[in-house]
């Protein structure tokens, strides 16, 4: 540890999806740093591979008020519930697919410097097509897009694709994928 101490945290907002609170921190000189903290119940993300295409959604995404390319995502808000299982139900939800099988490739925090939120990311191999259980009004309004693996590479290397939990799914399924 660097000998950071945290000093406690208040709450300032508390909504449907996260927390919001401001903290007291001590520096290793001693100094009380004021930081405030996006509290997440954290993520799944699911890099579905059917024929050699990525699976991917086209979604509206408020905050930056434009459209993104992404794999199929979810909040963790079941309690308890196992992140395999948050992914195969997001996967359904999306994009109307069930995984014969569904391997982790890694876990991540998305962005440490103000969020606690962490994510697991998984691929979904031997797909099979299911009706989709779309959840609120961006998945009622989401596209799905399939595209060839190194199609997609190839956007992250051009900034098409440019959603982080995408980029680092894609690339991570790739090599995966390529060492057997």
């Amino acid at each position: 540890m660097t000998g950071f101490e945290q000093l406690g945290e208040e709450l300032i907002h508390e909504g449907p999806v996260f927390r919001v609170t401001i903290g007291q921190v001590r520096s290793p000189d001693g100094e009380v740093l004021t930081r405030e903290y996006v509290r997440h119940p954290g993520a799944v993300v699911v890099v579905p591979i059917v024929d050699g295409d990525v699976v991917l959604v086209r979604q509206y995404r408020a905050a930056i008020d434009r459209d993104l390319l992404e794999i199929p995502a979810g909040k963790r808000d079941v309690p308890g519930e196992p992140p395999a299982e948050t992914a195969a139900r997001e996967l359904r939800e999306e994009v109307g697919l069930v995984a014969g099988s569904l391997t982790p490739l890694t876990e991540f925090f998305n962005t440490p410097g103000f969020s606690d939120e962490y994510s697991y990311a998984f691929l979904a191999t031997d797909c099979t097509e299911v009706e989709m259980e779309r959840q609120g009004a961006e998945e009622q309004h989401m596209d799905v897009v399939r595209l060839p693996l190194t199609d997609a590479v190839a956007r992250i290397a051009s900034g098409t694709i440019d959603d982080a939990k995408t980029i680092i799914g894609i690339l991570l399924a790739q090599l995966r994928l390529s060492s057997g």
